[in-house]
């Protein structure tokens, strides 16, 4: 038991793991992009290494800005409500790192030397070569270069933040629905199979009373689905020749009941793909054509087919409309079909066509399930 936990914990934890992998690498590739295209258009440039370390410098301050706000700013302001708190602070770290900027500025252009200061437009606001040139100072287009750059870390780190966190939800809610899923999909699938049982002891119990050697072979057949039902359908899945198989006998024992009144048409295919499906999907249907369409006093009859057309699979079960062999209640009637309408809504909400007509005279079953939610053995 140690051990499967140990597993199921490392098992949880590596999707985990790969995907922080991931995010590292993609931020260590980012500002490696971002410090190293300096140094690919250096010589284009004709620049010299002073200047190089100016670029440095605001890199590392516009990764500050950006992983301030992204681990601190954004989590514990702007996700809490505290939007005016947020956006304070946000401007108090812009307007503090642009004196940073400054100063890192200023003491890297005092070691340029006078040929690379000449190259420089406005380089300083005293800059006496520059009196009579019109245009913006050195300083404003470094605030003005400061501000756009900084805003847009400030907002790139919020995006991506926000979008991991929705992406988190998204990931957490799916979790939740499918949960969900399982849970429904099992408290369904516990009803179906006491009630199956229930009416299935009902015909044995009568027919041991008029054949007992027929109702030691239904009691065989019995423990035999039983068993498929308790344990080969525990997984949630089970192979279509199994549920086929599943259906026949079923079939097979509810016919040791029929007499020449009855007409009975079955039709399942030889050869298919052996799909993955859900247990117990089909049975409801069959079982309530034998409860509620046929009756020994007068002609009825059950016509059930299923076929695979382009890999999604069609059944049809077709019964006349009569007293049934078992009396039931109208409340305890309706389980099975109401159970299996809503696990085909949970297993295949939008790809599944669910079609029930009824007339005077007979009931009618068409059900498709299209062949992308299938999965292939």
């Amino acid at each position: 038991m140690i051990q499967s936990n140990k597993t199921n914990f490392h098992g949880m934890n590596t999707p985990l793991l790969i995907r922080n992998k991931t995010k590292i690498f993609l931020h260590v590739l980012g500002w490696t992009i971002l410090l190293g295209l300096p140094l690919y258009f250096s010589k284009s440039w004709q620049v010299g290494n002073d200047f190089l370390w100016i670029v440095f410098c605001n890199t590392i301050i516009y990764g500050i800005i950006f992983y301030t706000n992204f681990f601190i700013l954004v989590p514990w302001f702007f996700y809490r409500n505290r939007r005016v708190s947020y956006f304070i602070l946000s401007l108090l770290l812009l307007v503090s790192l642009y004196f940073v900027t400054d100063i890192t500025n200023k003491v890297v252009i005092e070691h340029v030397t006078v040929s690379q200061a000449a190259q420089i437009k406005n380089y300083s606001p005293d800059n006496p070569g520059n009196d009579n040139k019109q245009g913006p100072t050195y300083r404003d287009v470094q605030l003005f270069r400061y501000g756009f750059t900084s805003l847009f870390f400030i907002f790139l780190s919020m995006g991506i933040r926000v979008v991991e966190r929705q992406s988190q939800i998204e990931k957490f809610q799916k979790e939740l629905e499918k949960e969900k899923l399982n849970s429904e999909l099992a408290m369904l699938k516990n009803q179906i199979s006491p009630h199956f049982f229930f009416n299935t002891l009902n015909n044995i119990y009568s027919l041991i009373s008029i054949n007992a050697s027929d109702a030691k072979v239904a009691v065989l057949k019995l423990s035999k689905m039983m068993r498929y039902m308790l344990y080969d359908s525990e997984n949630g899945s089970c192979r279509l020749s199994s549920e086929i198989e599943f259906m026949s006998s079923y079939i097979d024992l509810m016919k040791l009941r029929m007499n020449d009144k009855i007409r009975l048409s079955v039709s399942f295919p030889d050869k298919f793909d052996d799909l993955n499906i859900p247990p117990l999907l089909f049975i409801p249907f069959i079982e309530n054509a034998f409860k509620h369409g046929i009756t020994n006093r007068r002609k009825s009859f059950i016509d059930i087919k299923l076929y695979i057309d382009n890999g999604s699979i069609n059944f049809t079960c077709i019964n006349s409309i009569g007293n049934g062999i078992v009396e039931t209640s109208s409340e305890t009637s309706g389980i099975g079909l109401e159970n299996v309408s809503k696990r085909l809504n949970l297993l295949f909400p939008g790809k599944h066509s669910l079609k029930i007509n009824k007339t005077e005279d007979t009931f009618e079953i068409l059900l498709n399930i299209v062949p992308e939610i299938l999965l292939s053995g």
